[in-house]
């Protein structure tokens, strides 16, 4: 059971590893202007949900396997994702809007925090595929 907890949580982190090396190379693509801010942001809007979910979806895996280290290591993400799609202003096309996304240095706030997110997913690919080693050996 230990080891189909940590299975899952690998194939979920790889999601959510390849869905930021898509957000870093969608914001690029914006800064080098070779697609235009609505072009980036309806692409760039369509992942926030499933980004969001994918993270609490591996929250609650260690909450429910009572893996606590690794759950309070999930939990920052998880509501930092919660909290910037609650936080959208009205009137705004989603977490990424088209016409604020080059104001106040947003887009390299933006770059800035899917790199974060990449090494982050990467730390805890490890830590999962080490936990899930550690499982298989154990069983």
């Amino acid at each position: 059971m230990e080891a189909a907890v940590f299975i899952l949580s690998l194939v979920d982190c790889c999601a959510l590893i390849f869905l930021s090396v898509y957000f870093i190379i969608t914001l690029s693509d914006l800064e080098c202007d070779y697609i235009n801010a609505r072009a980036c942001c309806s692409k760039l809007n369509k992942w926030v949900i499933p980004e969001m979910v994918g993270q609490c979806l591996s929250t609650m895996l260690m909450l429910v396997s009572m893996h606590w280290f690794i759950f309070l290591l999930n939990l920052p993400v998880a509501a930092w994702n919660l909290y910037r799609y609650v936080k959208v202003p009205m009137g705004n096309m989603g977490v990424f809007d088209p016409t604020e996304i080059h104001n106040r240095g947003l887009l390299k706030s933006h770059m800035k925090e899917a790199m974060i997110k990449l090494g982050y997913h990467l730390l805890c690919f490890f830590i999962y595929l080490y936990s899930m080693i550690l499982a298989l050996i154990n069983d």
